[in-house]
């Protein structure tokens, strides 16, 4: 059994993918990161970074005691090394892998993650601000589109990479983009779009999703994080 702390986010849906992806035996364990729970003692034990998603793996692949992992790309990268699946075998699709799962991990999640709080969160609307991360996240799907213009999947073959960057695509509208505009992104994304265990994925997030007006004190929460949050 794997436990899954987790919220409605992108990153928190890349994991509950992989999970019905590969057919693995986990449950929820909510963080409700507008009310403040990831800063809880016991969830910083496991997530230093006061970030969801996280895991504890009560049967990891050594037998020894449980593990825990924090941060999507590792998560996603231990269960794909944990079941040998979603991941190539040979060095170079591993690397290849690899390439795009980073790439997703310090390009399109920060980038897009911006634009989404200077479009739709921050208190004033800074044209400077909105215009660069809208342009920035146009870059980075063009480069997705020109990968996907000679692969089936991201990375070749479906992969961890595909369960990485989708959450990142599924709310493109917010960011400024239309998918008309990249066509091979757009293929990808319908593909996966219709797969079953990803439909599944992010119907297990919806009882999890709270009103799309987030308050005030809620933005306080989760935009107004300085050090002193984390002391204990």
């Amino acid at each position: 059994m794997i436990d899954i702390h987790f919220w409605p986010t992108p990153n928190g849906h890349k994991i509950t993918i992989f999970m019905e992806e590969a057919g693995l035996d986990y449950r929820i364990l909510p963080v409700n990161i507008g009310k403040g729970e990831q800063f809880r003692p016991e969830f910083l034990k496991i997530a230093p970074n006061n970030r969801m998603p996280a895991i504890v793996d009560h049967d990891p692949k050594d037998g020894g005691e449980p593990i825990s992992v924090f941060e999507s790309g590792a998560i996603l990268l231990y269960l794909a090394d944990k079941t040998g699946r979603f991941i190539p075998a040979d060095v170079r699709g591993r690397v290849k892998t690899l390439e795009w799962l980073f790439w997703q991990m310090g390009g399109l999640g920060p980038m897009a993650g911006q634009n989404h709080h200077f479009s739709q969160y921050a208190p004033e609307k800074i044209p400077y601000a909105i215009d660069r991360y809208v342009k920035e996240t146009n870059r980075l799907y063009g480069v997705l589109d020109r990968q996907l213009a000679q692969n089936e999947f991201v990375a070749g073959a479906y992969s961890i990479a595909d369960m990485a960057c989708y959450p990142w695509t599924a709310s493109y509208e917010k960011q400024g983009q239309k998918l008309e505009d990249f066509p091979h992104l757009k293929r990808w994304f319908e593909a996966m779009r219709a797969r079953p265990a990803v439909q599944t994925a992010y119907a297990k997030g919806e009882p999890y999703r709270t009103n799309p007006n987030m308050t005030e004190e809620d933005k306080k929460v989760l935009f107004g994080q300085t050090a002193q949050s984390v002391k204990q």
